[in-house]
């Protein structure tokens, strides 16, 4: 009985394929070859075409067994560079009948990729073409819209009044004259020849530069010296750019003198009918008398002309010796220290404290320094400019 189940059980499994090896050599490990067994014994149905595997694949070889012209190489060239997909090519044998997209090693498929000299010789000839031909340029903006001058806001910002929000707040505030007239619009253009105020003070527009020196005692007042002495020029560093010193200090003197390439202006602060003061600091021995500063307003004859003072005190006193400041708007030549002598007060030292609003301060001997905006428009207001 056990052998005869044993036999039964051999040709069940026998006929469901069940077995280590049927007698085609497909056994139950090869799931491929077990549905083409199926299916033959379901009637003989068509068989689907069987696709190779990827290691059997022949990139240089065609459907019909023989090489295609291109490579492997050339094609993998092409496609790593991005080259343009070559489309599909309807396929007969594809799955549902439907044609596909040519494959690797299918004919026509390796044909080579464009050279890239093909590419130079093309781009060449289309610069040749247009060489000749003038440039069409787009201009930027369109015509007329040039308009004739500067912003107000970006000249006042140039001219150091601030930053280009604190002058657009300066013109808000109706702080801004243009010819005298208020300015409260943004936008406004100006031109060179304009006159700017700001707060009633003319702002310098143009490359205009103003300098204060505190002039040492030694130095002669000229820009440059014949006879190798020490001169104002030695003190200023950017000789591109010519400066005028404003009125002069003998050489003993020391304080303040101006600089300026402001012609104009350098003109009519040194001129009488302007009439503009400056302030010196003298050192005298007494004792002084209770008269000495009317004497001095009053005037002091001179061998070349009458000198008045139009102020005079006492700024300090340590026994006989008296530091005494005389302001006056005259200009002549060593005229404090012809004053003074001539009341009988010879000067020991003497040094220049203000030329009109600009003050010598605490600025020390030999230094120079740029003056504000704000002193150069007070420069200008005394002069009229």
């Amino acid at each position: 009985m056990r052998s005869s189940g044993n036999g039964n059980g051999g040709n069940r499994n026998t006929g469901g394929g069940g077995s280590r090896r049927d007698g085609d050599g497909r056994g139950r490990g090869n799931p491929r070859g077990a549905g083409s067994a199926r299916d033959e014994r379901a009637g003989g149905a068509p068989q689907r075409p069987r696709r190779p595997r990827p290691e059997e694949r022949r990139y240089d070889v065609g459907p019909d067994g023989e090489r295609t012209r291109g490579t492997r190489g050339a094609d993998a060239r092409g496609g790593a560079k991005g080259s343009p997909k070559k489309p599909g090519r309807p396929q007969s044998g594809g799955r549902g009948g439907q044609g596909g997209g040519a494959r690797r090693g299918e004919a026509g498929f390796g044909s080579p990729s464009r050279p890239r000299e093909f590419d130079a010789r093309i781009e060449e000839r289309v610069r040749d073409r247009y060489a000749d031909k003038p440039v069409i340029r787009t201009p930027k903006t369109f015509p007329g819209a040039e308009q004739e001058g500067e912003r107000l806001q970006k000249v006042l910002a140039r001219a150091g009044m601030g930053s280009r929000r604190a002058c657009e707040e300066l013109i808000e505030q109706a702080r801004v004259e243009v010819n005298g007239e208020i300015v409260t619009e943004q936008g406004k253009r100006v031109l060179p020849k304009d006159e700017i105020k700001v707060d009633g003070l003319t702002v310098a527009t143009q490359s205009y530069l103003f300098f204060a020196l505190n002039k040492p005692v030694g130095v002669v007042s000229t820009m440059e010296d014949p006879d190798g002495r020490q001169c104002l020029g030695d003190y200023v560093t950017n000789r591109e750019t010519r400066l005028f010193h404003v009125g002069r200090l003998d050489t003993e003197t020391e304080g303040v003198i101006l600089l300026t390439n402001h012609g104009e202006l350098a003109h009519r602060l040194t001129h009488p009918k302007y009439g503009v003061k400056k302030t010196y600091v003298a050192a005298i021995t007494g004792p002084l008398p209770r008269d000495i500063g009317k004497r001095l307003k009053d005037g002091i004859e001179l061998e070349d002309g009458w000198a008045r003072a139009d102020h005079f005190r006492v700024i300090d006193q340590v026994g006989k010796n008296y530091l005494v400041e005389v302001t006056l708007h005259e200009g002549r030549k060593h005229i404090v220290r012809r004053m003074l002598a001539e009341a009988g007060f010879p000067v020991e030292k003497l040094v220049r404290t203000a030329f009109g609003p600009i003050e010598l301060g605490d600025q020390k001997s030999g230094w120079l320094r740029r003056l504000t905006n704000t002193e150069v428009g007070m420069l200008m207001r005394e002069v009229g400019l």
